[in-house]
């Protein structure tokens, strides 16, 4: 009889460890290879609006009106979601979010933590908030799909798809008065990441 309590116990202690959610939000920034690290709330080719709760650890389809938020644009051109344990702090003009990014590659599931290689920042300003995006490709080379290290590859081999995430941010949303501040290099994209660094 006490073995089987016992048994109970140990089985209800497992179980409870087991349910226990991932905190994305304060995942480190950097893996330990020192790449910076990046949470997708929303895969490619999505165009669900799909957000982190950090208040109850779970992804889920972010709400208008009571109605789920459909981007009724093209998809997603990259994975989208946030840099961890990142703040952009509204007392200097933020957002109160975690520092987005989008990394452009094959689409990869919701959750998924993903080793990245920032290569520019797109300064965008959404209803006078700072709201800049880190753009990066994976620090795996197998999972690349474009070879870019830097912003001056993506702007001299590929000033298409720079154009392209452009138009996207400025009309993905027709409610949101969003303006385009400029590009920085991947070097001030960095210093971005450090700058709102938590930990």
């Amino acid at each position: 009889m006490r073995l089987n309590i016992l048994l109970l116990f140990i089985l209800v202690i497992f179980c409870n460890s087991c349910s226990e959610k991932t905190d994305y939000y304060n995942l480190p920034s950097l893996s330990s290879d020192k790449n910076v690290n990046a949470v997708i709330e929303i895969p490619a080719g999505t165009n669900k609006k799909i957000e982190y709760n950090k208040k109850i650890r779970t992804f889920e389809i972010d709400k208008k009106n009571n109605k789920d938020r459909v981007i009724e644009f093209l998809p997603y051109l990259g994975n989208y979601g946030f840099i961890p344990s990142t703040y952009s702090d509204p007392k200097k003009g933020g957002d109160g979010d975690a520092l987005d990014v989008l990394v452009l590659s094959e689409n990869v599931e919701i959750g998924t933590v993903m080793e990245i290689t920032p290569i520019g920042m797109l300064k965008l300003i959404d209803k006078g908030e700072i709201d800049y995006k880190i753009i990066a490709v994976p620090s795996d080379k197998e999972k690349k799909i474009i070879d870019i290290e830097s912003f001056n590859g993506l702007t001299k081999d590929f000033p298409e798809v720079k154009n392209m995430i452009e138009i996207w941010f400025l009309n993905y949303n027709k409610e949101d008065e969003a303006i385009i501040n400029g590009w920085e290099n991947e070097k001030v994209a960095f210093e971005e990441i450090y700058k709102n660094k938590l930990q």
